[in-house]
């Protein structure tokens, strides 16, 4: 399963892509992350179905000193990344 999301709110200067890296990992989830210059973050996902899941309800809360907004997302096709960057 792969997923697009954007996460807006204050995500930027919060240890966002940093920690979602770390979830990720933890996750067993591929992909990316990376600051937008409108302050959003966005990041591409993909892995199994109850993984991308748990990677999502994570990035509705974000890490501790975020305070996520909304969450835009969109599936696509896998890519088949072979880990998880931050991207800048």
């Amino acid at each position: 399963m792969n997923k697009k999301i954007r996460v807006t709110g204050n995500v930027q200067g919060v240890f966002f892509r940093k920690c979602t890296q770390q979830k990720a990992l933890e996750l067993g989830i591929k992909g990316w992350v990376k600051n937008e210059p409108d302050g959003s973050v966005l990041t591409e996902i993909e892995g199994e179905f109850y993984a991308v899941m748990a990677m999502e309800e994570w990035l509705r809360k974000g890490p501790p000193n975020a305070k996520v907004e909304a969450l835009w997302e969109e599936e696509g096709e896998k890519q088949g990344y072979a880990d998880f960057s931050i991207l800048y």
